[in-house]
């Protein structure tokens, strides 16, 4: 490492530390987010203008993704040989509508590799179906409260109940998310479903990255600069796509037609994951905010200094360099969403989750339309998008790019997923 690069991130520790001294008052007036300028783009490196779908495919497209491995989320290993093992099948679940398996996927070729658990849900049919593939925070137990899934026996953060004890599930997990989970209504509708405990591929805690698939693939980073090594919302990322490896042989599910998506910090990572690995049909973002689809030049609501301070291990460390300094950031995240053109992308945010900024979430959809239209597709589907016209609960979902601003706060809900289903009515079936 440098003696420059050193230095920057000893000052980089040294604001952190400062930021820790001082409690964060985070902004939520309009006029005093500062003034900024949004990185093209369509626009190269160079200077030069991108007008064409071969230069958006083949130099700027590629800069972009560089610059959010460099800056932002890190540098993940090359994708590895995966194995897997069905641990358990159930043909009558789900009132009898599916099948349910779950199937343990190893990051390697050999069993005794780091394993994350699949659970999987499909329609009884004899054709294989479109998916939804998304992580979950508290365990596949969570979704429903059957005794027969497994109850997980890895790291789970304390919720300050009964659901977990010394960081470990206990019975009384199960079914305990199964609210932001519809699994029947998914099933009526003719998708599959597909969820991992984001805590099988790397633990939600800083811990210097030697736990999770970071500690297990330790050998495969060790040429990749240090301050550009992967975060955990990258490491989750690397477990979808090599979920999505899997699924792709799967007889049950079509590899070809699987949506990822994510709430929270798990929003952050199905954005990331969509933009990364572009064998993802379509892209869902429910409020992810500061790192996912919120610009994070706007510095309204949760901020990079902030989520750096509180997360330090989400992102990678350079990302450190741009706390209270948004600007300086060669990207925003209007251009992460752009990366998915021209695939589907559905972005979702909430009247009472301001720490998101909803407002910066349409806003870098907006601004990534132009990407979109570029490649041939209808963008928003409809002229004229602009944030004072979007009302809560009067969703926009007529074209490859769709939005909603559901009245409510942080969460996953009904009228969320009813969005979901019909957007994927039209990009997946």
């Amino acid at each position: 490492m440098s003696i420059r690069v050193s230095l920057l991130l000893i000052a980089c520790l040294f604001l952190q530390a400062q930021l820790h001294a001082q409690k964060f008052v985070a902004n939520y007036d309009e006029s005093k987010i500062p003034e900024f300028t949004l990185p093209n783009p369509l626009v190269t490196e160079a200077g030069e203008a991108v007008t064409t779908a071969k230069q958006w495919q083949e130099t700027r497209r590629p800069e972009i993704v560089d610059l959010f491995q460099k800056h932002v989320y890190g540098r993940s290993p090359a994708a590895c040989k995966i194995s897997h093992k069905v641990v358990s099948t159930k043909d009558d679940a789900v009132s009898g509508k599916a099948i349910r398996r779950e199937v343990d996927v190893f990051f390697g070729d050999t069993t005794d590799a780091h394993s994350m658990r699949l659970l999987i849900y499909t329609p009884k049919t004899d054709k294989p179906v479109a998916a939804f593939l998304g992580l979950n925070f508290q365990g596949n137990h969570s979704i429903e409260s059957d005794p027969a899934i497994s109850l997980g026996d890895r790291w789970v953060r304390d919720r300050r109940n009964e659901t977990v004890k010394d960081n470990r599930a206990t019975e009384k997990a199960r079914g305990v998310a199964s609210s932001r989970w519809p699994v029947e209504k998914i099933i009526d509708r003719g998708y599959g479903l597909v969820t991992i405990y984001y805590g099988d591929i790397d633990p939600d805690f800083d811990d210097g990255f030697k736990n999770g698939i970071h500690g297990a693939m330790a050998d495969q980073t060790k040429d990749i600069p240090a301050a550009e090594k992967w975060g955990s919302i990258a490491a989750w990322s690397y477990g979808l796509s090599r979920a999505l490896d899997y699924l792709e042989n799967d007889a049950k599910v079509d590899g070809d037609r699987v949506a990822v998506f994510g709430h929270s910090r798990l929003g952050k990572t199905s954005l990331w994951a969509g933009a990364s690995d572009e064998r993802f049909k379509m892209v869902i973002s429910n409020n992810s905010g500061c790192g996912g689809a919120a610009l994070s030049r706007r510095a309204i609501g949760e901020t990079v200094g902030r989520i750096n301070t509180s997360f330090p291990h989400w992102f990678n460390a350079n990302f450190k360099q741009y706390n209270q300094n948004e600007n300086a950031c060669p990207v925003d995240q209007h251009e992460l969403i752009a990366l998915i053109a021209p695939r589907a992308v559905y972005v979702a945010s909430a009247t009472g989750d301001q720490w998101a900024d909803p407002k910066g979430e349409l806003l870098a959809e907006i601004h990534a339309e132009p990407v979109f239209r570029l490649l041939g597709t209808d963008g928003f589907g409809v002229d004229g998008v602009a944030t004072s016209k979007v009302a809560p609960d009067q969703p926009i979902k007529g074209g490859t790019i769709g939005y909603h601003l559901r009245t409510g706060g942080h969460d996953v809900t009904d009228f969320d997923w009813q969005q979901y289903l019909d957007f994927a009515d039209r990009h997946l079936q």
